[in-house]
């Protein structure tokens, strides 16, 4: 996967000093490694019994829809809270300075659901520990989670341990 990671752009100091962003903007742009990313994603999760895919907000969707497109299934948004407009079931989360809270339709998924939820990104796992547990409070069964990008340095895959987690760039260091 090496020459996926030579598509996303490194941006020191955002949104704060100190940090590099990987900014995923720059592969979505190519043809061919969207098609890579989509098509590894298929690989690993065709015969893995999937009834939907959840994308996070918001650069979950993007990938994410295009997976459910190419698995011949639903696609289902998590969003911040106040984003969807009938009755919700919501999570809140820790961040590094508060909380934050995620939502998903309360009828978007039926008992038993096998769900697969994707991100672009796994930094130290709190979004998306909150979505796993949004997913089961609303009656599905978390099949596995998948990221574009993974920092390995964060330790993000540590609060993810009860579930299965692939990603397909990984970084060691900032």
């Amino acid at each position: 996967m090496s020459e996926l990671a030579s598509y996303i752009r490194n941006v020191p100091d955002f949104p704060k000093k100190g940090i590099v962003f990987r900014d995923i903007t720059t592969l979505l742009k190519e043809p061919g490694a969207v098609k890579k990313v989509v098509s590894t994603f298929y690989e690993k999760y065709c015969d893995a019994k999937i009834d939907k895919i959840v994308g996070v907000e918001s650069r979950g969707f993007i990938l994410g829809s295009a997976l459910a497109f190419k698995l011949g299934i639903g696609f289902i948004p998590i969003r911040k809270k106040g984003k969807l407009p009938a009755e919700t079931v919501r999570e809140e989360y820790s961040l590094e300075y508060g909380t934050d809270t995620i939502e998903i339709h309360k009828d978007a998924l039926q008992p038993g659901e096998r769900v697969l939820i994707h991100d672009d990104l796994l930094a130290t796992g709190g979004t998306m520990s909150a979505a796993c547990k949004l997913i089961e409070r609303a009656g599905g069964k978390v099949a596995g989670v998948c990221f574009l990008v993974e920092l390995n340095f964060l330790k993000g895959r540590d609060r993810l341990k009860n579930y299965d987690v692939f990603s397909l760039i990984q970084y060691d260091h900032e």
